[in-house]
């Protein structure tokens, strides 16, 4: 928690040192996307997912495959808790279903599922386009992937391709030969684990990708991992938004790191752009 704290305030420093941005790219993704005040409806559609979640007091047991939980003791775990301290923010969710709506990839692919809040923004962003986007989303524990499938069905969001399965045994073997425009980062987040999905995912890449890493400052191990995804010469544009990293690798634009904060007004957005 207190490496949480810190990288936090440092996050907020340098948040605060710059007074514009010098990327249209990015200058247009902050404005039109970060922050559009619209209301759209299916907010509420993402507001009553997390509600059902949060209302259910089963328990389950859970499987993970990946840098384990600062909060959970046991793997023994109530669906409510799982979804209040496991799962998007509702602000995030909001975001991300932008974030489709604004890019419009054809293809998604989520790397852990979990309970599916995340997977149903994607859901309801590729839903809303002319042409719905094809979603691909991974987990590898059963009993929340179940969870997630019931979720979504209740919704009318069952148009997601769930995948049961350990997220390299898929990453290497059908997920490389796809072209994917919008990759989400969800699952083990642990440097080793970040670092082997990026390299063997690079394959895909196109001038149009977009890839969201979830906790970039979860722990040392993972802000180490985000430091080499955004030296690595394919990547050029990079953006910290402390919960996620955000990966562009278009080919036309100079090599650029910024540090934005989403949840400020745009009178008072503050942006930094560092050196890497």
């Amino acid at each position: 928690m207190n490496h949480l704290v810190k990288a936090y305030l440092k996050f907020l420093f340098h948040s605060k040192s710059e007074h514009g941005i010098h990327s249209p790219f990015v200058f247009d993704l902050v404005t039109k996307c970060f922050y559009n005040n619209s209301n759209y409806p299916e907010y509420a559609t993402l507001k009553n997912y997390r509600k059902t979640l949060l209302e259910n007091k089963n328990t389950i047991e859970v499987t993970d495959f990946g840098a384990g939980s600062r909060v959970f003791k046991s793997n023994t775990r109530f669906i409510s808790a799982i979804a209040k301290n496991a799962g998007i923010s509702s602000k995030n969710a909001q975001l991300l279903f932008r974030i489709v709506q604004y890019f419009q990839p054809e293809t998604i692919l989520e790397i852990g599922t979990s309970l599916g809040l995340a997977t149903s923004a994607l859901a309801l962003g590729a839903q809303s386009l002319d042409t719905p986007s094809k979603i691909t989303s991974l987990e590898g524990c059963s009993n929340t992937l179940n969870i997630a499938k019931t979720q979504l069905e209740n919704f009318n969001l069952d148009s997601v391709q769930l995948i049961p399965t350990e997220f390299s045994n898929y990453l290497n073997t059908q997920g490389k030969q796809q072209n994917w425009k919008l990759i989400y980062f969800d699952g083990n987040h642990s440097k080793t684990a970040t670092l082997a999905y990026f390299e063997t995912l690079l394959s895909t890449v196109t001038n149009d990708s977009v890839w969201i890493f979830d906790d970039i400052h979860w722990s040392k191990d993972m802000e180490e991992a985000w430091r080499i995804i955004q030296k690595h010469p394919k990547v050029t544009v990079t953006i910290d938004t402390f919960q996620w990293g955000m990966v562009f690798f278009r080919q036309e634009q100079l090599k650029e790191h910024f540090i934005i904060n989403p949840k400020r007004s745009l009178s008072s957005y503050l942006f930094k752009k560092i050196k890497i």
